[in-house]
This record gives C-alpha cells, sequence and structure tokens, in this order.
C-alpha cells in the first residue's frame, strides 16, 4: 500500500538506486530517502504532541491517570494557553474529533464573535481601515474556556479539575522558555499600555528604567497569580456542583457558566471596558460553543475532513479537488513544476476564500456546496497558465454549481487580488500595532494539538488568539483575542466577512483529520496563519503522493506563497513572492524565476507541522513533530 514506511536505506534497496539514476529527472524519486532530525514517535497506547516540550508532558500526564485523547487534549490545550504559546486563555478554539463509538468527525466551533458596536462605522468613524490588531479594541469574545470545557463534557472521561491540574500547577509558577520569555521583552512598549498586562508579563519593570529587561529572563519561574485564581474557580465550582448531586457533564457545565455569565464575566466586561472596548455581559451570555458537521472531499480514496467557512480549512480541500486529476507525482518533488502547479491551485482556492468564506451561523449564506464541488475543480483547474505565474487569479462563481444565484457578481468585479492599503487619518494610533514584520504577520501564529489513544479517539487542534502582546482583562489574567483583525471593512473584499456584532471573523485556524476506509489515517495540524492550509496541504501530499513517513513529511522544506490575501494586520498581498529553502536546487530557483516568480531562499521554510498516522496493519500510532520550532510529542 502506498502509505507503508520505508525507513531505512537497506529496506528500500533498488528504490534508491533507481532514484539516484534519475535524480536529476525526478527530484520526488528521493524524497522518501530523507533523514530527519527528530525520530518518528511510535506508540501502542497513546501519542501526544503539541506545540511545547511542558505542554506535551502535561498530555502525557493526563494519559497515565487513564485520560483519553479528548481528556489529554484538553489538557495540553489548558497548558499552552497558560504558557502563552501564541495564545492565551482568551483566545478561540478550533478542534476535530473522531469518535470510535460513532465512527464519526466531529467539529467543536469556538471562535469569538464581534461584540456589541463593533460595525463598519465604528472603526471607519476612527480613521481605520480594518479593525486593529492589538488590544482590548481587537477583542471577540473568548472562546478557549468554553471550547474546552464543552469538549471536556462531551467527549471526555475525566473532571475538569483533574485536566486543569497541569496548567494550575504552571500557572502557579514554572521555569519560562526563552522564546517566550524573550517575546514578551520584543513586545514591551506595546504591553506597557495596560496597566494588568504590563503586571504579568514585565515583573521586572520597576527596575527597567527603559534599558534593563522588563520580562522573564529564560529558566526564570514566571508566576499567574490572577490566572491560577480563575482557573481554581472553575475547579471550585465543578467541586461543588459534584456535591450538589450534579452530574459529570453537569459540574462541568456550571463551571462554564460561571466563566460567561458570573463573575468571570464581570470581570472581563469591566476591564476590557475600562481600556475602551466593547464587550458586554450580553455578549458573553448569548456566546455559545458549536459542535457541528465538518466539511471533506475525497482525494485518490482518503476522506480529508475540515471545518467549515468560518475558518480557511475548505481551501485545502479545494485545493485537493483541483489536483486530484494532475499527476504531479511524476513532475517530481519541489521540482519548478510541481511548484509552479501547487502555487497555481491554491491561488485558485485562496482566492474564492478571500471572496466568499465567513460565519455560516450569519447571513449572507456561503456557497459552500459549489465551493467543494469537483466540477467547479474540473472549471478551476483549466484557469492554470503552465507556463508561468498568474497574479491576478479573481475568485469564481461557484453558485453555478449549486441552487441559487451569485447575489454578488458586482462586488466580484470590484474585487482586487491586492486588497486596500491600511491607511486612514487616526489609524496609527487605534491599529496599536506591534513590531511585527509583515512576514511574521502573515505566519502570525498559534500551536497545534495532536492526541490519540488506543480506544480510538483522535483530536486534532489549532487554538489560537490573546497571544503577546495580550490585553490581560484586569484580575481573571485572561488575555483577551486579536481575532477583530481579520474581519474586514469593505464589502467588496468579501461580503461574508465584513464585521457585524455577533458574527465570527474568518479565522486561518484549521485542524485536519483523514479517513481511510473509515478509519483514521492521519492527524494533522500546524501553528501560523494564512501560511497554515499551504503547509498542511504539502504535508498531506508529501505522505499521500511522495511517501513520506510522518517524520519526513513534518520535516520536509516546503514552499511558501504569499499571494494570498493576508488575514492580518493591513491585510495586504503579494502575488508571485515565492519562499523556498536552500535545499530546492539552483536550476529550480532559476526556472521558477523565469515563470515569473520572485524567488527568496532562506534556510528553513516554515511549516511547524505536528501530526500522528495510524499504522492499520500494525495496530499502532507514528507521531510526528516538526524541526521548525519547539513541536514536540510523546508516546507509549
Amino acid at each position: 500500500m502506498p502509505y507503508t514506511h520505508r525507513n531505512s536505506i537497506a529496506e528500500r534497496g533498488l528504490t534508491v538506486l533507481v532514484a539516484s539514476f534519475f535524480g536529476l529527472l525526478s527530484l520526488g524519486a528521493g524524497a522518501n530517502a530523507q533523514e530527519t532530525a527528530k525520530p518518528v514517535l511510535h506508540g501502542k497506547h497513546w501519542v501526544a504532541v503539541t506545540g511545547k516540550p511542558l505542554a506535551a508532558t502535561a498530555g502525557a500526564m493526563i494519559f497515565s491517570r487513564g485520560g483519553n485523547a479528548v481528556d489529554a487534549a484538553c489538557a495540553m490545550l489548558a497548558a499552552t494557553s497558560t504558557m502563552w504559546d501564541t495564545l492565551g486563555w482568551g483566545g478561540e478554539t478550533q478542534a476535530l474529533i473522531y469518535n470510535p463509538n460513532t465512527e464519526k468527525v466531529k467539529g467543536i466551533n469556538a471562535l469569538g464573535v464581534a461584540p456589541t458596536g463593533a460595525t463598519v462605522e465604528f472603526f471607519r468613524e476612527r480613521g481605520m481601515s480594518y479593525p486593529p490588531e492589538y488590544g482590548p479594541l481587537a477583542a471577540v469574545t473568548p472562546g478557549t474556556p468554553g471550547g474546552l470545557m464543552v469538549m471536556l463534557a462531551e467527549y471526555g472521561r475525566l473532571s475538569l479539575a483533574e485536566v486543569l491540574e497541569p496548567a494550575m500547577q504552571m500557572a502557579e509558577g514554572y521555569p519560562i522558555e526563552s522564546a517566550q520569555a524573550n517575546n514578551m521583552e520584543h513586545h514591551r512598549d506595546a504591553i506597557a499600555q495596560w496597566s494588568y498586562s504590563k503586571a504579568v508579563f514585565l515583573p521586572h519593570w520597576d527596575d527597567a528604567d527603559g534599558e534593563k529587561r522588563a520580562a522573564p529572563t529564560a529558566g526564570e519561574i514566571f508566576r499567574q497569580a490572577d490566572l491560577l485564581a480563575t482557573l481554581q474557580k472553575l475547579v471550585a465550582t465543578e467541586r461543588r456542583a459534584l456535591a450538589d448531586g450534579k452530574t459529570r457533564n453537569q459540574a462541568i457545565y456550571a463551571a462554564y457558566d460561571r466563566f460567561y455569565r458570573g463573575d468571570i464575566a464581570a470581570e472581563i466586561v469591566r476591564s476590557a471596558r475600562e481600556y475602551g472596548g466593547l464587550i458586554t455581559l450580553e455578549d458573553l451570555d448569548k456566546w455559545q460553543v458549536y459542535i457541528e458537521d465538518p466539511v471533506s472531499t475525497n482525494y485518490k480514496g482518503v476522506d480529508v475532513y475540515k471545518l467549515t467557512t468560518w475558518v480557511q480549512g475548505p481551501v485545502m480541500l479545494q485545493a485537493l479537488n483541483i489536483l486530484e486529476d494532475i499527476d504531479i507525482k511524476t513532475m517530481g518533488y519541489n521540482s519548478a513544476r510541481y511548484i509552479h502547479t501547487l502555487y497555481q491551485v491554491m491561488n485558485l482556492a485562496f482566492a474564492d476564500r478571500d471572496f466568499y468564506y465567513g460565519d455560516p451561523y450569519t447571513p449572507p449564506e456561503e456557497p459552500i456546496e459549489g465551493l467543494l464541488s469537483k466540477k467547479y475543480a474540473a472549471e478551476r483547474r483549466k484557469l492554470i497558465d503552465r507556463s508561468k505565474n498568474n497574479p491576478d487569479i479573481r475568485p469564481g462563481n461557484p453558485y453555478r454549481f449549486q441552487r441559487g444565484k451569485n447575489p454578488y457578481l458586482d462586488l466580484l468585479k470590484e474585487w482586487s487580488p491586492v486588497p486596500p492599503a491600511a491607511e486612514g487619518e487616526g489609524a496609527e494610533g487605534f491599529q496599536q500595532a506591534s513590531r511585527m514584520t509583515g512576514n511574521e504577520q502573515f505566519r502570525a501564529g498559534t500551536t497545534s494539538i495532536q492526541a490519540a489513544d488506543a480506544e480510538g479517539w483522535v483530536v486534532s487542534i489549532t487554538p489560537s488568539g490573546g497571544w503577546v502582546p495580550a490585553f490581560i482583562a484586569g484580575s481573571t489574567g485572561i488575555g483577551l483575542s486579536q481575532r477583530m483583525q481579520s474581519f474586514v471593512l469593505t464589502e467588496s473584499m468579501n461580503p461574508f466577512n465584513v464585521v457585524h456584532p455577533g458574527q465570527r471573523p474568518r479565522a486561518t485556524l484549521t485542524p485536519s483529520i483523514a479517513l481511510k476506509d473509515g478509519k483514521p489515517l492521519i492527524a494533522f495540524s500546524v501553528q501560523g496563519g494564512d501560511t497554515q492550509d499551504q503547509n498542511l496541504l504539502q504535508f498531506f501530499l508529501n505522505m499521500i503522493e511522495f511517501d513520506m513517513n510522518v517524520q519526513q513529511a513534518a520535516e520536509a522544506h516546503n514552499f511558501t506563497s504569499y499571494q494570498m490575501q493576508s488575514s492580518f494586520g493591513a491585510h495586504r498581498a503579494e502575488p508571485g513572492r515565492l519562499e523556498v529553502s536552500a535545499k530546492v536546487p539552483e536550476w529550480v530557483q532559476a526556472e521558477l524565476s523565469r515563470m515569473d516568480y520572485t524567488v527568496e531562499v532562506v534556510d528553513r521554510t516554515y511549516s511547524p507541522i505536528t501530526a500522528i498516522y495510524f499504522d492499520v496493519e500494525n495496530e499502532t500510532m507514528w507521531g510526528g513533530a516538526s524541526d521548525y520550532g519547539e513541536d514536540y510529542g510523546i508516546a507509549w
């Protein structure tokens, strides 16, 4: 079968000889011969993989105490939020869960909504072209606490107290790693605007005198007393509910109610509004987590599941539909033809994302049936110019492949591949921009979480929001989301994603689960921003088309496109910009330049993948974690 692991040179035998002989003709033949910096994780009982070693340990602790994959995933989510692993507790959580009892994949929608008063007019009156990047005006309602508690109540086994215990220990104090400590120092000027954030992230501010370090140093015990108190309140509420005779499920939902309708909610609202935020108690009370059916497509016998249009997930499914009738394997892995083909396919899919994706729970209704139609994919495939890059790829008309007429044909005519610049009177003051570069904004990160167990539970999560520099909501210790910036204010950019109170912004966050013959094959996701689904598409093809094992596929040096519109900051797009690593031969780089690409060579392309592969033959699990950053896994 095409997914069989070929790990050693001896096992490959003739395959390697043939690959060597034809190496100049086909880069793909040698792709599965690459060595990896990290070993494959082999597990029989469970696997836990995430963005930080300490968080992976939290998952392992929960597994060792009898928890299932959902319990472990929730513990890792709590730990990474506590570590500010490019997310905080007030951010958003997106998850896919495979339930072995029903043999179905379900989605968890825990993305916050725009609060009362968050209108186009509100931001325009303040001189903004887009909602701000940072601060209380960038915040949608918190989603991660609700998402965690709903997942745990509906699919987990342990109590909230048991699952939150590792995170509570960390909030009490843990040795902070250098990357996040330095990130806090890097953003010190932005953090210093908000007293609650300054007290947490810059504990040495009073001694810094503008020159010395205000943030913690690597290895220093980083303490979050307010966050610990908030988590203790949730656990105490659960404990009281159980003592009153409530079921496990009811007790967890009692803690949920305290967060969104009790004293914690009141402090979030009070402190946010103190600094000009818009969130109200009614916003928190009305917000809810949705357990929903994901969308999927079949690619050469593999069913790939994604969350729907409130994130960018369907863009990968659209790309797979376009690619299915193209023989990319014979092009050779990372050959000029291969990179060009994928780049053009992604242009087509992302152009549709940039115009048609938005919150399916608020009008207008997204044309998801047409977008995922194989016939629509065939129509889009015809637009590929095989000789050069097309910088002017536009959204198509998926309504031709479903019921109804396209109500936005006039807006389609106004749409531009490169969106309006973020300019306007007062924009600088209200944007509250960090010191992030354009590249950093495009890749604006998060973490990713994969968990699986021998019972068959599989979880893939891409949580985010509330990253440093986060606005911390008063004495709660909760860092609020910055997801408001993913909305647009101009209808011609995307009529489905214009900011309105109660609406979810279209986010970049995109967990993935693939099934073969109805059984789990791969769980995979990646941190980042608009890079996510292009990373995941290439990872998936690395395994399915080029026979890489899960660790090889996670470490592979893929390419990055910047042609789609960024979901952050100024929402800019850079048609034709292509980033490759030095592993791509110079003659391939030269050929791409002749095809009208602006080729940039970096030491390591961005693709911090985490994944689990399911070896059906041996009834084991293989974990993979990229060597790009601090991604880490533990298996047993």
